[in-house]
This record gives structure tokens, sequence and C-alpha cells, in this order.
């Protein structure tokens, strides 16, 4: 699988810009703000229908443009897809494939895949746990697009009992009696939502955890030992074995993980209507990232917590490549990575990425990407792009 075309309309700082690729390795070059990394990100939003910068979509929409448009050409062994979205700052996006209008967005999602490695990928480790959850659903999408509406569902669900549990919370500390009468109703509705999510979830790590931990090994050279443990607010035995031996993990059932959920809500029904927030589910779980036995996050060194970001972003390619389809073999996207890296960990990033389909890196300098991935190169300056060789 690659990208044989990139178009643009209004889209971040682009009024409009066309990107021919090429399989192997693409380098994009010129200095910071010059729009690099708007292309890149462009891919990865077709790919994925979120952005690895911002958290929604008015901020990828050109100022003053009422719109935003991604078409993006797609070679996928001999067949070929044209996939078109629009980005509209209210309401919901629309698609095309092939020129024709689908009923919903997300019906595009699995048509192009991508890995992007970006600076960003430093607070997965590092930053709060909705970084880490968020790393997981994006990856879950990514092999199985229709959790892309089991995580709509569950967030739309879980704002409704919020709601709900906030004006009924305030009735009681006035002294009023509150209306409960439909919180069991969105009990259920967030009792199957966040089973389906959570047992995703929970295949997601056993299937990532040994990749990591042979990934780790590979980019830091043998120095330490990564795994994953998933932790959730409905038990410790929730999350299983980690690496090396996550087969002796044994997944709950969703009717197990559903009603395991209704018995946790009822039982924190009091604390949750104190607080006016859904205190047990998914929205709430985290992913132990741990480095020789002691919890990346606090005790890993700069150097470490990159190559435990990068570990999650090569077995996640991995474990993409292995789904079965050697056609869907995802899209690369290093977005001014290679700066941040040591020559060590830079060098040895390149070797293991150098053998993908399709490359894509980003970079100030040409000299800044390794010779491992010496390959075409587009030069991008004051928005303008323009292909060397």
């Amino acid at each position: 699988m690659h990208v044989t075309h990139l178009s643009l309309a209004d889209f971040r700082s682009y009024e409009s810009a066309e990107l021919p690729l090429e399989p192997g390795v693409t380098a994009l070059v010129g200095p910071n703000g010059q729009g690099k990394t708007n292309l890149v990100e462009a891919i990865g939003y077709v790919a994925s229908h979120s952005s690895h910068r911002v958290s929604t979509d008015a901020p990828l929409i050109r100022s003053g443009a009422s719109r935003a448009v991604i078409r993006t050409a797609i070679q996928r062994d001999e067949r070929k897809a044209l996939v078109e979205l629009e980005i509209v700052p209210s309401g919901s996006n629309r698609a095309r494939i092939n020129r024709s209008p689908v009923g919903r967005a997300r019906d595009a999602l699995g048509l192009l895949r991508t890995v992007l490695f970006a600076p960003e990928d430093l607070a997965i480790v590092k930053g709060d746990p909705d970084g880490r959850r968020r790393f997981m659903d994006d990856l879950l999408v990514l092999r199985a697009p229709r959790f892309a509406g089991v995580r709509s569902d569950y967030e739309k669900v879980l704002r409704q009992r919020n709601a709900l549990l906030k004006t009924s919370g305030k009735a009681m500390r006035s002294g009023r009696k509150p209306d409960l009468s439909t919180l069991d109703v969105w009990n259920t509705h967030l009792a199957a939502a966040g089973a389906e999510l959570l047992f995703g979830r929970l295949y997601l790590v056993r299937a990532l955890t040994p990749l990591v931990a042979a990934s780790y090994e590979a980019v830091s050279l043998g120095q330490g030992t990564a795994t994953l443990t998933y932790r959730s607010t409905l038990g410790e035995d929730i999350g299983g074995a980690v690496a090396p031996t996550p087969v002796q993990m044994d997944v709950p059932s969703r009717e197990s993980l559903r009603e395991r959920l209704l018995a946790g809500m009822e039982e924190n029904r009091t604390t949750e209507l104190e607080r006016g927030i859904s205190m047990v589910g998914p929205h709430r779980d985290d992913l132990l990232l741990t480095l020789g036995g002691l919890p990346a996050k606090g005790y890993a060194s700069h150097g470490e917590s990159w190559s435990f970001a990068l570990a999650l972003r090569l077995s996640s390619y991995d474990l993409l490549r292995g789904d079965g389809d050697e056609s869907a073999e995802p899209v690369l996207i290093l977005d001014d990575v290679f700066a941040e890296l040591d020559a060590g960990r830079r060098e040895r990033l390149a070797e293991l990425v150098a053998g993908a389909e399709q490359v894509l890196v980003t970079a100030a300098v040409a000299e800044d990407v390794p010779k491992a991935l010496s390959g075409g190169r587009v030069d991008v300056v004051k928005g303008a792009v323009t292909r060397v060789h």
C-alpha cells in the first residue's frame, strides 16, 4: 500500500497543494514553519480521521475558509482508490470514495493505514493516561475500522450519563429528589459500548505486548525490557499477564465485561452522584508502560522514554503488517523525529524502517535524514512544494 498523490484545499496553511508520491522513501525538506508537517498530517488524517497535533478539527481549516478538503490517491496491489474528505468546523465531516459519496465519513476508514512517528509521541510515555488511551483506540480503529463507531457510541453515551449525574447531584445537594428514572437505561448503554471497547483494547494489548518488547530491544540494543499492562477500573485481574508471555492472558468475554461494568456503576452510584462523573469504564483506564520492572513514567531517562515511544510505533507497524493482508502494509510517516534523537537511536530507527513499502520523512535540513533512508526529495518552502529528485 502506498499513496500516489495528495491534494489539499484550504487545509492548514495551504490554499491548495499537489504532491505526487512514489513507493520507497520520500523526504520532505524545508525550514520549520514552512508546511512540511501539514502535508503528512493530512495523510495521517485520512487514515485515522484525527490529527496527531490537535484534538479537534477546527484548526485544520485554513483561516478564513469554510471547509478543508483532502484528496488522497492510494495504490494497493493492482487496486486504486481515491479518498476525499471534507472537513467542516461544525457538524459531520463528509467523505467520497472514487468520487461517490458514502453515508458517513468513517465509512472511508480502512482504505489507508499509516503509522506516524512524531515528537508528540514522547507524551504517550511521559504524559497523562488520556494519551495512552488514545494510542490504543487509534490503533484499534486502524486494525478494525468498526471500532470508530464503538468509540463514538461510548463517548456519546458517556456525555449523556455524566450530564444526568451532574444535574442529579445538584438536585441532591439542594435538598430536592433527583430524577434517576433514566439512569439504568444509560448504565445499560454505557456498559454495552464499554464492554466492546474494553474487549478490543485487551486483545490489542495482548497482541502488542511481545512486539513492544522486541521493538524496544531492537531500538535500545538490548538495554532493558519493556512490558505493557492494562490497568482497568474493574480491577487488576482484567489486565492479565505482561510480556513476554501474553498467551497466558485470558481476555474476559464481552458479556462478563458488561456485567462487571454494570456492577461497578451500581457500587459507585453514590460517589458518582456526588462528583457528577462516571467513575467506572474504559474512559478512566490506563496502559502501564514498564521498563526494567519500574514505570517508565517518572523513572525512565529521556533517551529510554524515546526508545519506548519508538517501540510503541514500531510494534504498531509490525502488528498492522502482520494482520494477514500483505497489500495493507501501512505507510510509515516520520515527522521531524530524527532531530529529536541522538545519533545511535537515529541510525537504528532508520535501519528498522528502511524496508517499508513507503516511508515519508520530514526534516528541516537534508542532513537530518539518515543515509539508510536515502530516496526521493521534496523541498517545502513558504508553502511551495517542489520535487527535487
